[in-house]
């Protein structure tokens, strides 16, 4: 039996999912030994690749409502804080990701913005969440912000993101194997049965 060796999380900070997503990823990585490799993407733009351009969930209060309890419970289950963030603009800490490279760093790097914007219910366009980011991530913040601004950093996330719909990806927190896709907070149970089963 083949052990599998990878997941590609697609992701985006503005999406609570993914952020539970997450969570339950790492520990499935713990058990099973698979790395997980990140992928930032703009969900707007993958939306809109595939012709999804109706309004979001934060546009339909009826909805918004019941997504609200939902997420509670699944924090619950998971044992996670979650609160609302103040706003949704999360190019930057998505764009933050790619200034390493490592995979370790980078699941450090998302898990403690995830605590910084969906566990305290932080603003992650806030210049005082990103450099309490890069502090917490050991780095020097004058280079930090300076990427994230940077050209650079702007073609690279844009890379990430057409490499993404490139590959169908629609929709966060999306879970790749190979061309396998699991879409959804909520399709976790398959992916570990098919990461237990072995299959590669």
């Amino acid at each position: 039996m083949e052990r599998i060796e990878k997941v590609d999380f697609y992701f985006d900070f503005l999406s609570p999912f993914a952020y539970l997503g997450h969570v339950r990823l790492c520990r499935m990585s713990a058990r099973h030994g698979f790395r997980i490799a990140y992928h930032p993407i703009d969900l707007m733009q993958a939306k809109k690749a595939i012709g999804n351009i109706g309004p979001g969930n934060r546009d339909m209060p009826v909805k918004l409502g019941y997504i609200n309890e939902d997420l509670q419970r699944w924090a619950r289950r998971y044992d996670v804080p979650l609160k609302f963030v103040q706003n949704f603009n999360t190019r930057i800490l998505n764009t933050g990701l790619l200034f390493c490279s490592d995979d370790a760093v980078q699941r450090r790097y998302v898990q403690v913005a995830y605590n910084l914007s969906w566990g305290q219910g932080g603003t992650p366009d806030s210049p005082e969440l990103h450099a309490g980011l890069a502090q917490e991530m050991g780095w020097d913040v004058r280079e930090f912000l300076g990427f994230v601004q940077s050209d650079a950093a702007a073609a690279a996330y844009q890379s990430s993101t057409d490499d993404a719909i490139a590959r169908k990806v629609f929709g966060v927190p999306t879970m790749m194997i190979g061309e396998l896709m699991w879409w959804g907070n909520d399709r976790l149970d398959f992916v570990e049965e098919y990461v237990a089963s072995g299959k590669n």
